[in-house]
């Protein structure tokens, strides 16, 4: 009977202990999922940082010289010395113009020279010795001053012929017809045997400069208008000089264009047909990639605003209105959603431009575990961390 009452003490014993683990056990589980204790959140500090204005822009390529290669003298083209559609240098041989008419009228002139020379020679002659003659009064006064007069008019033949042997060789340089520039050329609008003529103007080739190339890029007046605004008011400041600006410039579909180009000027008046104002842009293009006529998309930076403020865009939704909202950690250290107001978006983040300040507390994570007036423990928002472990 002892040994009965001894085991069943034994286990009164073993329960009351079990009981009191589970009691604890349960209370643990309790203060675990209190709803009033705070939730540990990663936050970001708001603070100002400056926001560039950038502006895209879709424009046409422009060749930064072209020159019309153009008869310059009559003939019958005899050679092309290019090929169409390579590089040329300035200077280099294109068209061979008959030279022979050319030839002769400098042959001509040249004899014309020699002429003048030797009447020239013999007028002097003749004048040198009337005027030793004309103290003795071998020769009369009107002998002497017609063999002055002569020299003087051999003197105006000379430069005459000369004159005439400058234009002969400038009319036989100009039968060869040379590149003015360097560049690509294009086709050739002659072939061998064509006759081409000086008064008629007639158009050989084309030669573009490509390296570097303009960009031309079109801006509503409307909108130059607005940022001039905004800059005379303080709102936002210019970013850099015209000549200074770097332009990063896309293909058509998107791939970014491997040189960055600079802003030279922005046209004095404004199209009246499409009300826009044309700026400039001057682009290396070393490997000819780009050619006139490309469309090509630019952004360009106008203007920076230097007390912007930026909210990620993974903090911010919207409500069944369609307003955005955003977490906050406010005085109390609660969190709180609120509606902001923002504008357009920087890299990956939004511009806000009402409801938030400086200094507000942007809440990041754990915003499934929480409700207007939760209590948070806000901690630093370290995203490369949280981007390892969800990697993990």
């Amino acid at each position: 009977m002892t040994s009965t009452k001894l085991f069943l003490s034994t286990l009164a014993v073993i329960g009351a202990i079990s009981f009191s683990g589970c009691e604890k056990k349960a209370t643990g589980g309790v203060a675990a999922h209190d709803p009033n204790a705070p939730v540990e959140v990663g936050v970001v500090t708001l603070k100002q940082t400056p926001v560039s204005h950038t502006r895209e822009l879709t424009g046409r390529t422009e060749s930064f010289r072209v020159a019309q290669v153009r008869a310059r003298v009559n003939g019958i083209i005899l050679k092309r010395h290019f090929e169409e559609g390579t590089d040329v240098k300035e200077g280099q041989l294109l068209y061979e113009i008959d030279p022979a008419p050319y030839k002769a009228t400098l042959a001509s002139a040249e004899a014309s020279l020699a002429r003048a020379k030797a009447n020239l020679a013999n007028a002097e002659i003749q004048a040198e010795r009337f005027k030793n003659l004309i103290a003795s009064n071998a020769v009369s006064k009107q002998q002497y001053d017609d063999a002055v007069a002569a020299v003087g008019t051999y003197t105006a033949d000379k430069a005459s012929a000369e004159a005439a042997i400058l234009a002969a060789k400038i009319d036989l340089d100009y039968t060869q017809v040379r590149s003015p520039i360097s560049g690509r050329i294009g086709m050739s609008e002659v072939t061998e045997g064509a006759y081409v003529q000086a008064a008629q103007a007639n158009l050989l080739a084309t030669v573009q400069q490509l390296d570097p190339i303009y960009l031309n890029l079109p801006q509503a007046s409307k909108e130059v208008i607005s940022l001039k605004k905004a800059l005379e008011k303080g709102f936002l400041k210019k970013g850099s000089s015209d000549s200074n600006t770097p332009v990063n410039l896309l293909y058509e579909d998107n791939s970014p264009y491997d040189q960055v180009g600079q802003l030279q000027f922005s046209d004095i008046s404004v199209n009246p047909t499409s009300g826009s104002v044309t700026l400039r842009v001057l682009v290396p293009n070393p490997k000819l990639d780009l050619l006139p006529g490309m469309f090509l998309r630019a952004n360009l930076i106008q203007s920076v605003d230097e007390n912007g403020l930026l909210a990620p865009q993974q903090a911010v939704s919207r409500n069944y209105r369609g307003k955005p909202t955003i977490w906050i950690v406010n005085k109390e250290g609660k969190a709180e959603n609120i509606i902001i107001e923002t504008g357009r978006t920087y890299k990956d983040q939004w511009v806000v431009t009402g409801g938030l300040k400086v200094g507000d507390q942007i809440i990041m994570t754990n915003l499934q575990r929480i409700r207007p007036g939760s209590p948070v423990t806000p901690v630093p928002w370290e995203p490369q961390k949280e981007n390892s472990s969800e990697t993990k």
